[in-house]
């Protein structure tokens, strides 16, 4: 069995309080703007790969190594051609990971996050599993079910989430759908754009323009 040094046992313990913090005031807000629909909007044509984001997510969530809140995936189509798709949790209208959970650790927002309540999770991995994209996984240093967040931290203080304000080629947009000036609503609206494995149901929040099929699969 592996043991902890009193310094890590203290890093960690600093760690899960200052997320249980976070979350009280997060739930806090979304009941302020239950009103909003946070949502990202990605464009495929404009991403080249550089990993800003995925950076970004890492710093400023202190992401532990091995594991990721947001992944960039490099495919190869058919004519040969290479795109790169950033992919992360879809936060769901219909999240497959709520359900399952036994402690209700997993939860969704009245504004449209979904989140996880380290203080309830028991680490069963239900919610891993019973989510279709891969966006869910074990956090090494708190020993609870982890994924990224739409950085609620931020999001309610005006700020865009750490992923979208790093990327150099605004690839990213994010904001509100129930705002009609917002320019999420707006792309949505104005463009044919797709989302991941439709077919579950689950209504993913992420929406993508110029989405290969091999993306989705």
């Amino acid at each position: 069995m592996s043991t902890i040094s009193r310094r890590e046992f203290i890093g960690v313990t600093l760690a899960t309080l200052a997320t249980a913090t976070v979350l009280s005031a997060s739930k806090a807000r979304s009941r302020e703007v239950g009103g909003r629909r946070w949502a990202m909007f990605v464009d495929i044509t404009k991403c080249f790969g550089c990993m800003a984001c995925v950076v970004a997510c890492a710093a400023e969530l202190n992401v532990p190594i091995g594991v990721f809140k947001t992944w960039v995936e490099r495919h190869v189509l058919p004519n040969g051609s290479i795109v790169f798709v950033a992919k992360q949790c879809n936060h769901c209208d219909n999240p497959p990971c709520v359900k399952p959970c036994p402690t209700g650790a997993t939860y969704k927002t009245e504004d449209g996050l979904v989140l996880v309540d380290p203080g309830k999770c028991i680490g069963c991995g239900a919610c891993i599993v019973a989510c279709p994209y891969g966006a869910r996984f074990f956090n090494p240093l708190t020993g609870v079910a982890d994924k990224c967040t739409f950085c609620d931290h931020r999001i309610y203080l005006g700020r865009l989430p750490a992923c979208v304000e790093a990327c150099p080629t605004r690839a990213k947009v994010f904001g509100d759908l129930n705002d009609p000036d917002s320019e999420i609503r707006k792309l949505v609206d104005m463009l044919p754009l797709k989302v991941l494995k439709p077919e579950t149901g689950a209504k993913p929040q992420i929406y993508y323009n110029a989405l290969p099929e091999v993306a989705s699969r």
